[in-house]
């Protein structure tokens, strides 16, 4: 289509012919206006022509609108005449349907009605006359039971009133049936304590069913509760007077099986009682049973503890314990002065002697074997209530799953549940019968503030004790002979301390109290950071350091084997508490279900069920693992150090000097032949030059300095030291080669080599080849030293190049230095 400039016959872009300047651009006006001209012509044609199929469609549009209006008339024609009295029809049917239906739902309604009345009238007669003479109690409540399903607005309505009174009974329906139900529920009642009372559990049960028919099952369930209660009361009582007499109190475990007994008891009665209950009276209905008996455990429990209380004296105990000084520990960590002035160990010489005689021991004032024995009796009480709360919680949790699942109506929504449901078994959460008991607050000021107190306390005053009878590794020494006893050489006070750390560890965890793992387990880590690692820190400085008497002599063979046993410790000490910790956080050897769906499942996931509570515990755990590793692993890092400056690093170089003694690298091949020939004094009297001499003698100042540290030190502090050495040794070694700077040709530059090598091998013996990257510079040295002259100019050639294909620890100025170390080199 062309543009409207164009169709009017002028384009935008046409010159005007008013503004020519020359017959040349007259012409070009002329020739653009014919262009358009021819254009226009066109166009004009081609409507011209198209002009006889308009013409023709025109027509048939004519046509079809003349057949379409005589359609129009039909179809209006058809309308009024046919369809007008169907329409009426159809109308006439659909209102008298609609009254029909009308018609019907109010005669159902009022048959309804009138059989709901009916029933309502058998019911009231069944009941008076069951509750006359025949006394038929259990037909009375069936009848009051359904009437209760009778609507409320029936029974009250005028109708009922005016139609169920009789003669005999003259009362509206509603009057009756409320004075029939009171009357039964008071009889009931009478006749369910007559039973208890009598002990004939047949009619207790026969008149416990008919609580719920008669519209009372609170009734039911309260005096239920009672009943039941009583044989808590008389039973928790008879097994607290058990031992009346005095020898079974004694007992360290008299309470705690007490305690046990109790809940044992209301175990069996919720196992026992529960089917009876939800049976007859509905799913869930347990749980206020359930209620009602922890009031009654509330009393017995709270009445346990405090006799337990009192017959252990335990506030005097923790008072006792409150007041104690740790003078051992207080007074290890003051100086070596005041520590010879201060309380002599409980094994020590002093004693006997009777010097100090006059100091008494601070034993008799906490018997630790009590404490103990208390500890142990608190910790099983604890681990039953909390066995005790989580039952409660599984038969709560039951209870609101089958009400949850009664609820539902479809399958696939009774499958959703279902997932939902197995979801929810991963935890659980306290019911508040437990959260809100007063047993509940009883525990946590009976039970667990004193065990956190002495359990802090027991641990503290063992790892006092354990370094009072703290004894070293009997004939330890440098020597291999006599024998050595077995490794890993440690004091006795690391096997002590953690054993009394699993111990610790283990009687808290299973108490399954998280007040107690937030207490305790932060308090071992605590006491075994400050008192643990302080007492060996004291001892590493105070007591076995190694530092030599006389200024060049090496130190004393006590002190510096003393002092790697305290190292020796730290490290063992460091993997007992990570062994002890991942036994409680690895998977138990048991798996879960035969169904296979769930997985194994920790130790920790076992003892604390609740909520978060078994993560709470593992990140305590962890925690504690850390901190204590972090602290043993500063302290050993400085012990190392101490042991390479003192021990390791002074006789290092002159082990090095002589095995370097004498070693020329200037030899020439007739030197060579001459010497071999004539022999030297660097051989072994056989004529021929040594020429593992380097290695030979490294090898052995390297040994007798080394292999006693390797026996003595475990396998990791052993490695710390080895991989320090390393690092000083290959500095050491790389200043001695550049020192032959120009006092080396290329034979030498092979011998040179091959010391090296040999001495790198010693120090790596015995599988340690990852330490063979520190000594990387001195044998890229001795490579270059060595390479080929076609080899040197092809890495020269390549400069920074070469470094894909080969680690460089040598800079482009060294490579070049070590290449013209070589005398009368290339």
């Amino acid at each position: 289509m062309s543009p409207p400039s164009q169709i009017n016959g002028q384009s935008s872009e046409s010159p005007n012919i008013l503004e020519a300047n020359s017959i040349a651009e007259i012409q070009a006006t002329l020739a653009h206006l014919g262009d358009q001209e021819a254009i226009v012509t066109n166009r004009l044609n081609s409507l011209i022509a198209s002009q006889k199929d308009l013409s023709r469609e025109l027509g048939r549009l004519d046509f079809l609108r003349a057949h379409l209006g005589s359609q129009v008339a039909t179809t209006r024609s058809v309308s009024n005449g046919m369809l007008s009295d169907a329409a009426s029809t159809a109308k006439r049917t659909s209102s008298t349907v609609k009254r029909l239906d009308l018609e019907q739902s109010r005669v159902k309604a009022t048959l309804e009605v009138v059989e709901q009345v009916v029933e309502l009238k058998a019911c009231v007669l069944g009941v008076t006359g069951s509750m006359g003479a025949p006394q038929d109690w259990e037909t009375a409540a069936v009848y009051l039971s359904r009437a209760s399903k009778i609507p409320k607005d029936i029974i009250n309505g005028q109708f009922a009133e005016e139609t169920v009174p009789t003669a005999e009974v003259p009362d509206p329906p509603s009057v009756t049936l409320e004075a029939a139900a009171e009357s039964l529920c008071g009889l009931f009642i009478r006749e369910f304590e007559k039973a208890a009372k009598e002990g004939d559990g047949t009619k207790v049960t026969r008149f416990f069913k008919l609580f719920p028919l008669i519209g009372k099952s609170d009734v039911g369930l309260d005096i239920y509760g009672r009943y039941v209660c009583q044989g808590v009361t008389s039973r928790a009582r008879a097994n607290l007077h058990a031992g009346t007499g005095g020898s079974q109190r004694k007992d360290s475990f008299f309470y705690a099986n007490a305690l046990t007994k109790l809940f044992e008891h209301i175990a069996q009665i919720v196992e026992g009682h529960g089917g009876l209950v939800e049976r007859h009276y509905g799913i869930g209905k347990m749980v206020k049973v359930i209620e009602r008996l922890q009031k009654e455990v509330d009393v017995q429990g709270g009445i346990i503890l405090d006799t337990w209380a009192d017959e252990r004296h335990i506030d005097r105990k923790l008072t006792d314990i409150k007041s104690y000084a740790f003078s051992f520990l207080v007074q290890s960590f003051l100086s070596a002065q005041r520590v010879t002035t201060g309380v002599p160990r409980s094994n020590s010489p002093a004693h006997k002697d009777g010097v100090g005689g006059g100091h008494a021991s601070e034993d008799e004032g906490v018997d630790m074997k009590e404490v103990d024995g208390f500890l142990s009796e608190a910790g099983i009480m604890l681990a039953r209530w909390s066995l005790y709360s989580r039952f409660l919680a599984s038969k709560c949790r039951v209870r609101d799953n089958h009400l949850s699942l009664a609820s539902k109506k479809s399958a696939k929504m009774r499958q959703d549940h279902h997932h939902q449901e197995e979801s929810n078994n991963m935890t659980l959460s306290l019911p508040s019968v437990i959260l809100n008991s007063n047993l509940s607050r009883k525990v946590a000021d009976r039970l667990i503030n004193p065990f956190n107190t002495m359990t802090t306390f027991f641990f503290r005053r063992s790892v006092e004790k354990a370094f009072q009878l703290d004894e070293p590794p009997a004939d330890l020494s440098f020597s291999s002979n006599p024998p050595q006893p077995n490794p890993p050489y440690i004091t006795s006070a690391v096997d002590d301390v953690m054993y009394i750390v699993n111990k610790v560890l283990q009687r808290s965890l299973a108490t399954s109290q998280c007040a107690v793992v937030s207490n305790v387990i932060p308090t071992v880590g605590r006491v075994l950071g400050s008192d643990f690692v302080g007492m060996i820190q004291r001892k590493m400085r105070d007591e076995s350091y190694p530092k030599s008497a006389v200024q060049g002599a090496p130190p004393p063979e006590d002190k510096v084997v003393a002092f790697l046993v305290l190292i020796n410790n730290l490290d063992v000490a460091t993997d007992y508490t990570k062994r002890i910790v991942q036994s409680r956080l690895e998977p138990a050897s048991f798996s879960g279900p035969a169904n296979g769906e769930e997985g194994p499942s920790t130790p920790l996931e076992e003892l604390f069920p609740f909520g978060n509570d078994a993560a709470f515990a593992a990140n305590a755990l962890k925690s504690m693992e850390s901190s204590f590793a972090g602290k043993t692993s500063e302290l050993i890092g400085d012990g190392i150090q101490v042991t390479f400056n003192q021990i390791v690093k002074p006789r290092l170089r002159p082990i090095l000097s002589d095995a370097f003694r004498d070693i020329d690298y200037l030899l020439k091949e007739e030197d060579l032949a001459e010497r071999n020939h004539n022999g030297d004094d660097d051989g072994d009297g056989d004529g021929a030059i040594d020429e593992d001499a380097v290695k030979r003698r490294f090898e052995q100042g390297w040994d007798s300095l080394i292999k006693p540290l390797n026996r003595l030190l475990t396998e990791r502090n052993f490695d710390k030291l080895l991989s320090m050495t390393a690092s000083y040794l290959s500095r050491v070694l790389e200043k001695r080669i550049w020192s032959y700077y120009g006092r080396a040709n290329e034979l030498g530059a092979v011998r040179l080599e091959r010391d090296i090598a040999g001495v790198v091998g010693t120090v790596v013996r015995g599988g340690r080849y990852g330490i063979r990257e520190v000594f990387m510079k001195c044998t890229q040295i001795c490579l270059v030293m060595n390479m080929e002259e076609d080899e040197w100019d092809e890495l020269k050639a390549a400069g920074d190049e070469s470094e894909g294909e080969m680690h460089w620890k040598l800079s482009l100025d060294e490579r070049n230095r070590a290449r013209a170390m070589i005398r009368d080199g290339r």
